[in-house]
């Protein structure tokens, strides 16, 4: 909590200070504004050049506007990549049944279901490759609208569900931050991220290539299948500020017509809302830590996903044991494990596997394996202090 105010009060610094020109992006080729003005449509085959054609979103002078019945949603604890905030939405078509309630897995969205995530950061009064880091996950985000005068657009992906599954599409935006292009094979994005006190770290952001997706959204290896990742009742049981009032997503859902089926929000599974304090002990470390592995490692660590065969599994069902890596010797030996013996060591998480990997910036050390260039801090911090409260030994 420290850190955000001092974040926040960097940033109004940031935003008080320097050459608006600076900020400005590079000059490019006219934009064709038209081409927000499609209708959100479901393309049931094909790649379309630019996220224009879904018609999810419009733009209106300095707003990037939400479309009509494009819904935003966010989840409780989010992954973590590179530090960039995140606006998540989705939209079924007119006359789709509501998505089908399961207790722990995805829902069952229907065919022609368009899910969106867009990546961007605050922007700062430097140059426009200078961005600024920002721990509140609704930044300059009203419920309706994303204020573009305030922030640096990079990608949007986009989770399409069609009659063979789901696909994958991710977009770049470009430097006019007016337009997009298709990027099936990827990209990097230099950036330099600002912090209070005038630290800096240099970002290789990357947006992932169609394959690279599913390294993380195939979540049953058995079947290969591209599947959503946080639209599950557990990342989704929390309030939202919407633009008409805040509410539980849950509710919202059911209400707009999203959703059928399972318990009220009260009674279903609901993971910690975490967005960076670390000022926490007790149940509520155990929770905000739990919900930070589940987000970003149990996609992969689970009996079914990828990373199955390591023996660590991480779905906030699995019990503290070996299973969960308390005291947990390593598959495979090697750099990936620090010389350290044990995934993780109760009390001790410097001699814990688990923290050298979130730490790690070595391809063959680091987790998560893809969607990062640096450590996220505020994380590592969290899983040491929920180690580091761990009784025991190995």
């Amino acid at each position: 909590m420290k850190r955000a105010i001092a974040l926040l009060a960097a940033a109004l610094a940031l935003a008080a200070c320097g050459n608006d020109a600076a900020n400005t992006p590079p000059a490019s080729a006219p934009v064709d504004m038209a081409a927000w003005d499609n209708d959100p449509a479901f393309h049931t085959s094909g790649n379309p050049a630019r996220l224009e054609d879904w018609g999810q979103f419009r733009i209106e002078g300095e707003r990037l506007v939400l479309a009509q019945g494009v819904t935003p949603y966010a989840l409780n604890t989010a992954l973590f990549s590179d530090y960039a905030l995140k606006l998540r939405t989705v939209w079924l078509p007119d006359g789709a049944q509501p998505a089908q309630w399961h207790d722990d897995e995805t829902f069952d969205f229907p065919v022609g279901t368009v899910i969106t995530k867009t990546f961007y950061y605050p922007r700062t009064a430097g140059s426009f490759d200078a961005v600024a880091l920002e721990l509140d996950p609704n930044a300059h985000f009203d419920g309706a609208a994303l204020d573009l005068s305030a922030v640096r657009l990079i990608e949007t992906r986009i989770l399409v569900r069609r009659e063979e599954g789901w696909a994958a599409i991710p977009y770049v935006w470009n430097d006019d931050q007016r337009s997009t292009r298709l990027a099936r094979s990827g990209a990097f994005v230099d950036l330099t991220l600002l912090e209070a006190g005038g630290r800096s770290q240099a970002l290789a952001y990357q947006v992932p290539d169609v394959n690279q997706c599913a390294q993380c959204h195939v979540t049953d290896a058995s079947d290969g299948e591209i599947r959503p990742i946080g639209p599950r009742a557990r990342h989704l049981n929390g309030d939202y500020p919407y633009a008409d009032g805040e509410q539980n997503q849950l509710d919202h859902w059911r209400a707009a017509g999203l959703l059928t089926g399972g318990p009220q929000a009260d009674a279903a599974p609901r993971n910690a809302v975490w967005h960076g304090e670390l000022e926490l002990s007790g149940l509520a470390l155990e929770g905000a830590a739990r919900a930070y592995i589940d987000i970003n490692c149990a996609h992969c660590h689970s009996r079914t996903g990828h990373a199955r065969t390591s023996g660590l599994y991480l779905e906030p069902a699995d019990p503290a044991g070996p299973g969960l890596g308390v005291c947990k010797p390593p598959i495979a030996a090697g750099r990936g494990t620090g010389n350290r013996r044990y995934s993780i060591v109760p009390g001790d998480s410097h001699a814990s596997i688990f923290t050298f990997r979130m730490e790690s910036l070595r391809a063959d050390a680091m987790m998560p394996e893809l969607g990062r260039s640096v450590a996220h801090e505020e994380g590592v911090a969290l899983v040491a202090r929920w180690i580091d409260a761990m009784a025991g030994g190995c």
